[in-house]
């Protein structure tokens, strides 16, 4: 979850192996292991109370706000709505004008208690973010945790 161009689209498409391309995400889209969410859910009061139940959907959540972000878009304590794990992911840490440390103390204050840091672009990061989702039962993420390695 996060809001426009938090980078949860382009992060799917690295976790899944596929080609890096702009997608814009109009609806709530679930693949066999992960649910892409629109931005404009986590922007959008009257929408994202939907949000909370789509979290019902999954084994672990992630809430994601990009390095270069200048306000936090989520609320203290947001994660005790979810009756999931809620990790964090600072997207975008290759972007000279970001700062992850601030935002990684923002998911912290949300209540993320794990918290990665990632580039899609450059694959910093999503060795660490494969190994602790990867359950085994994912094909897709299998390959793309060996291309990584």
């Amino acid at each position: 979850m996060g809001r426009v161009a938090a980078g949860k689209t382009t992060l799917m498409q690295r976790l899944k192996g596929e080609q890096i391309s702009y997608c814009k995400t109009q609806y709530v889209y679930y693949t066999d292991t992960i649910i892409d969410t629109p931005g404009e859910y986590a922007e959008n009061g009257e929408l994202a109370a939907a949000l909370a139940l789509y979290t019902y959907e999954a084994d672990i959540v992630g809430l994601l706000i990009a390095s270069d972000y200048p306000y936090n878009p989520f609320p203290p304590c947001c994660t005790t709505a979810c009756n999931r794990e809620v990790i964090g992911i600072v997207t975008g840490i290759d972007k000279s004008e970001g700062d992850p440390d601030r935002v990684e103390r923002w998911l912290r204050l949300a209540g993320c208690k794990t918290v990665f840091r990632i580039s899609s672009y450059t694959g910093e990061g999503i060795r660490d973010i494969i190994a602790y989702l990867d359950d085994g039962t994912d094909e897709k993420l299998q390959k793309t945790k060996g291309e990584t390695a």
